[in-house]
């Protein structure tokens, strides 16, 4: 809490003390992270916080140092300050374009209390500012009061959620009486002690003082910065919060200054070729030790002037390695990687398959940093209401006083058109006036709920928290009971054909823990009576012993849950006036207390909520979205497991599982209570068996919450081997269903199963009650549905239907996975394939560090001349189309098992590139040992051997992602070709005289090219070294597709059309071969003729059923969806 005390003026104008921090001045957002003075500086120190970027400075730093260096400064400088050029234009693009979008805001005005026009910026903690009908919210501001009746005033929070119905704020009710004219506002003195500034959207804790009395401040009379006023004409409110700090309320997955993007895929790899530089420049080092010993020291024409010793002159060597390897280590390949993802999350965005017309939403991939780890999940977690069904609730059945409801309905004045619920009986029950438990139990769903009302060219339209809510109060109205509108303290409602205003003494509202809402009203009577609805596992729990229809209610549950509805129960409690004003008094205590206010609340609430009277049970139904199940079968035969976890009943969740065949027919299902605890007993499952398990929330208690029970404790029960059986015995089942679990509970299953199987897990839901089940996950994905955009705002995903969910994995992350192993698995190729050449031509000039190719050719291989075809195929490659990838899930395997890109495949690169570079080398020094030119000259020097060696090399790599493409397009194909011509372009130009007489020292091959690759010699050796490289490949992929042929290969193959179908049409003939299989081999048999006993009805015995014309019938087998 706040410990600092600050006198502030009230609207300029009069005094107010708040408990605030000493750096609340001024209301300036500031969102950008750097300016003209600190974007250089800051920049670079986050970009060297990257340790590639870190080791090339270091490098940069070496070259610099005359003993060491054995290349030239640019050959590290230029591939680095482009490497740091494009990621600080993408960081200052990023930045600019945040700072845009919140310019505007901070100069907008806003009257103060004096109502003149002020810059948002300029607002300060204690002025009071007056705001109208679309203005937007300037600051965190304490409503006051309003022109709307109690002070209400509807606000859209689209900018901080992103959801766009209409929500509700309301100033205290002594604020609400008392500070209605601007000189009441001016002497408003008061303390206002509250939390600090924080992030959390649904959650805030504060006191006001005011007049030697506390008042509780809640969520509900705050207005949050970027709300809009909606449906009020002016409202008042004091500005708690103002600041200068990047807003963060709002959800999104920010990037904080000075993090930096990890890579854990190339982390490891890199390491591992970091230790391989140190040894293979340790081992050269010590070569060149033992060689100046040996052979240096003792040539009389190798003396330098410098009396080293060999030991010396190793270290020495051994850093010139270090310098001459270096791009073992790939500078580029993070920037890389960089836009190869961010090319594939646009794909996803862009993805019209994945957009969803009826909402106008399409797929958005809210990062760019795990896209082909979408191709390796093994285990999706989902949500049940909103993911799978529509969350589009309906008033289905009910039961009051015992008996069940759920047929034909009249209707009555206000009803809504839209309404499905029919029952006479019911209907009649009402009118009668005979039942009081039925008055009750609608009574009941019109006054307890939260639900505010507009009303609209004459028509009601009711703004719910909830669609069950909204469900249940539209229930109410189209039976007579109609919620018209309430107030702070009052709700009026329509009961047939009279309106009641009953006095609400307090609302105990719902959350996620306490799984129930309550509602103490005071009747027109006196009588002060407490309704409360709820689940049916809390309920039971607080139903007083003398409680009728007990047993009754709960048969119709657990029918209704067999339906796959969604229940709630319904009960009251009538409280005396003496219980009510003790009750009271610990209340107000509790609201005002300023810490662990929920806690007090909750405890507070459980001393009222008991000796409950059952009124009855309602019955909502939510169907299944459109392609649940055809898209959980297609994943399952991907070998993803889905868990769902939900909050319903055991009941109604396995038959949820079943419509949308999650469970099938044919699995064996294992209930939860059917483990002995105490023993641990796991099941296991064979080979050809499928099994599901549901587990309710109790059998879940031990694995989740370690919650010991006592008679489990005495006998050293083990909660850890628990935790490692259930994940066991879960994962072994084909599908998981998790009943009655709370939120936290969603992502303690998630935490259990990435702790003990190190799988990659996808969460999926639609709610604020998934955001700790997504955020725990390794990717989260949100669906935008009927509950807001809290979980799509903390996902990595998001989109309309889970419908999708099967296209972002089987297609955008199958791709996504196998485009980004094969640009890894070809980058440390060609790296080692050019930086390994040095290292075999070490061996013949005496390991002095002497780099075989020009030092501009070493500056441009990873920029220009091999870089383009990798990133195209990184960004456009396929294997197989979109449609081969729905139609044969098994495709998915490698990316689960990681088979693309390991170790294994690491090591296969590197022992490739090792391959090529000996060929590389060698076939040319052995082509170079004795050669005559056509001109009788000799071309085999140092400088034609180096560029017949990168000529060799450009031609390989460039021709060998040839080989590697899947997936032709032009472009493609113009980026090999290019890549080849701008090598050949770039080394004529710098070997050429004009360039030389400019830049003598940095260009020293002069006419190189020129002379060399006019030789018809030299053009053989480099067509023999490239086919020698390529040839091996070339068998190898051969042999791979027609005796070992993967998966992709034979959907491929079995998508082309075969050259000869048997049976077929054909053009060459018009008649011989148009006919099917004739009736040759019956009549030669003589068994068509033969006509089989009939019996009545002129049905055959033992043959096949013919139609009335004589002609067989043919078999029909229709699936019905449902």
């Amino acid at each position: 809490m706040m410990t600092c005390m600050k006198e502030v003026t009230l609207g300029r104008s009069s005094n107010i003390v708040f408990l605030i921090n000493f750096w609340h001045q001024g209301n300036g957002i500031k969102t950008y992270k750097y300016n003209a003075i600190t974007f250089i500086p800051l920049n670079l120190f986050e970009q060297f916080k990257r340790a590639a970027n870190l080791y090339f400075l270091a490098l940069l730093i070496l070259q610099i140092i005359p003993e060491i260096t054995t290349l030239p400064w640019y050959t590290t400088l230029v591939p680095l300050v482009l490497v740091l050029s494009i990621t600080a234009i993408k960081d200052l693009a990023d930045d600019l374009a945040t700072n845009e979008s919140i310019k505007p805001p901070c100069n907008r005005g806003c009257p103060l209390l004096s109502f003149q026009e002020t810059k948002w910026m300029d607002m300060q903690v204690g002025d009071v500012v007056r705001l109208k009908k679309n203005d937007f919210v300037p600051a965190d501001i304490l409503m006051l009061s309003s022109s709307n009746p109690n002070s209400l005033c509807y606000v859209e929070t689209a900018e901080l959620d992103g959801e766009t119905n209409l929500k509700f704020k309301l100033a205290l009710k002594i604020t609400d009486e008392k500070l209605q004219q601007e000189h009441q506002l001016a002497q408003f003195d008061a303390m206002i002690d509250c939390e600090e500034p924080n992030n959390r959207l649904d959650k805030f804790t504060g006191t006001m003082q005011w007049s030697r009395h506390s008042y509780p401040v809640d969520l509900d009379n705050i207005l949050l910065r970027g709300c809009k006023i909606r449906n009020t004409d002016v409202c008042h409110g004091l500005v708690i919060f103002a600041g200068t700090l990047v807003p963060t309320n709002t959800g999104l997955q920010q990037s904080v200054c000075g993090q930096v993007p990890q890579y854990p895929q190339t982390q490891a790899y890199n390491h591992q070729i970091f230790a391989l530089l140190i040894l293979v420049a340790l081992g050269l080092a010590i070569g060149h030790g033992f060689w100046y010993e040996q052979i240096g020291s003792l040539a009389w024409y190798l003396y330098d002037g410098a009396d080293q010793s060999s030991v010396y002159r190793g270290f020495l060597s051994f850093w010139g390695y270090i310098i001459v390897l270096n791009t073992m280590v790939p500078i580029s390949l993070y920037v890389s990687v960089e836009v190869i993802r961010l090319g594939q999350s646009k794909f996803i965005n862009w993805d019209l398959q994945m957009y969803y017309a009826e909402k106008d939403t399409p797929a958005k991939a809210r990062t760019t940093t795990l896209n082909e780890q979408l191709g390796q999940i093994e285990y999706i977690f989902s949500d049940k209401t909103g993911t799978l069904t529509q969350n589009i609730m309906a008033f289905k059945k009910c039961n009051i006083g015992g008996k069940t409801y759920g047929e034909n309905l009249s209707p009555w004045l206000y009803a809504d058109p839209k309404f499905e619920f029919m029952d006479h009986s019911l209907v009649a029950c009402i009118r009668s006036k005979q039942d009081q438990e039925t008055l009750e139990f609608f009574k009941l769903l019109s006054l307890c709920h939260t639900v505010m009302v507009e009303h609209k060219e004459g028509e009601l339209v009711y703004q719910a928290a909830s669609p069950d809510e909204g469900a249940l109060v539209t229930a109410a109205r189209n039976f007579g009971f109609v919620f018209l509108h309430r107030t702070q303290d009052t709700i009026t409602i329509k009961e047939m054909d009279h309106e009641a205003t009953y006095q609400m003494l307090a609302l105990l509202d719902f959350n996620s823990d306490r799984k129930r809402m309550s509602i103490i009203l005071k009747f027109p009577d006196g009588r002060i009576r407490l309704y409360c609805k709820g689940a049916d596992t809390v309920i039971y729990e607080r139903l007083s012993p003398h409680s009728l229809h007990q047993e009754t209610t709960q048969t119709s549950l657990d029918i209704f849950a067999n339906e796959t509805l969604r229940t709630l129960c319904l009960c009251y409690k009538d409280i005396s006036q003496a219980e009510w004003d003790e009750w009271s008094r610990k209340h107000t205590a509790a609201s005002i207390a300023t810490r662990d206010r929920d806690a007090a609340l909750d405890q507070v609430y459980e001393q009222i909520e008991n000796d409950l009277l059952m009124i009855g049970a309602s019955a909502i139904e939510d169907k299944l979205q459109d392609g649940v199940p055809e898209t959980i079968a297609n994943l399952a035969k991907a070998d993803i497991k889905i868990w769902v976890l939900t909050g319903d009943k055991k009941e109604t969740a396995e038959n949820i599982g079943f419509s949308c065949q999650l469970l099938t027919d044919n699995m064996k299902i294992h209930y939860g209570e059917d483990l002995d605890l105490s023993n641990r007993i796991t099941f296991y499952c064979s080979s050809n068996s499928y099994v599901g398990f549901a587990c309710s929330q109790p059998h879940l208690q031990i694995a989740l919450d370690k919650s010991v029970p006592k008679c489990m404790s005495n006998i050293g029960f083990d909660v850890n081997a628990w935790q490692v059986d259930f994940v066991d015995m879960a994962c072994e089942c084909e599908a998981v269903i998790c009943c009655r679990v709370t939120p936290k509970q969603k992502a303690n299953v998630v935490s259990l199963v990435k702790k003990y199987k190190k799988a990659v897990t996808l969460s999926i839901g639609d709610g604020a009650n998934d955001v700790n089940m997504i955020k725990t996950a390794d990717i989260g994905v949100g669906i935008s549905g009927q509950e807001g955009m809290q979980a799509v705002m903390s996902s990595d995903y998001a989109f309309a239907q889970f419908r999708y969910l099967e296209r972002l994995l089987l297609v955008h992350g199958r791709w996504s996975y196998i485009r980004m192993c094969k640009f890894l698995r070809y980058f440390f190729f060609k790296n080692f394939a050019f930086t390994l050449v040095h290292f075999w031509f070490s061996f013949f000039n005496g390991f002095s560090a002497q780099v075989a190719y020009e030092d501009w050719f070493i500056t441009l291989y990873n920029v220009c001349y091999s870089s383009l075809p990798v990133l195209l195929v990184g960004l456009m490659d396929q294997d197989v189309n979109d449609k081969l990838s729905l139609k044969f899930p098994k495709l998915y395997l490698p990316g689960q098992r990681g088979a693309l890109f390991n170790f294994k495949k690491f090591f296969i690169s590197l022992f490739h590139g090792i391959f090529v570079s000996l060929i590389i080398f060698f076939i040319p020094y052995g082509a170079f040992l004795q050669t005559m030119g056509q001109d009788g000259e000799a071309p085999s020097d140092y400088q034609s051997f180096a560029v017949v060696t990168a000529s060799s090399l450009i031609i390989t790599v460039n021709l060998q992602i040839s080989l590697e493409t899947s997936y032709w397009t032009f472009v493609n194909c113009f980026a090999v070709l290019c890549s080849m011509a701008i090598y050949f372009g770039i080394m004529f130009d710098i070997h050429s005289a004009g360039i030389h007489v400019i830049f003598p020292t940095y260009f020293t091959f002069t006419g190189t090219a020129s002379n060399a690759l006019r030789q018809p010699y030299l053009w053989l050796t480099i067509i023999l070294t490239v086919g020698i490289s390529l040839l091996p490949v070339i068998c190898i992929q051969f042999l791979s597709k027609t005796i070992w042929p993967s998966v992709g290969d034979k959907a491929e193959e079995e998508k082309r059309p075969p050259t000869f179908q048997r049976g077929g049409r054909s053009r060459r003939s018009g008649y011989a071969f148009s006919h099917s299989r004739g009736y040759a081999d019956l009549i030669s048999s003589g068994r068509s003729i033969r006509r089989r006993p009939t019996v009545a009805g002129g049905v055959q015995v033992g043959g096949n059923r013919e139609d009335p014309t004589g002609r067989e019938s043919r078999q029909c087998f229709t699936y019905d969806k449902t």
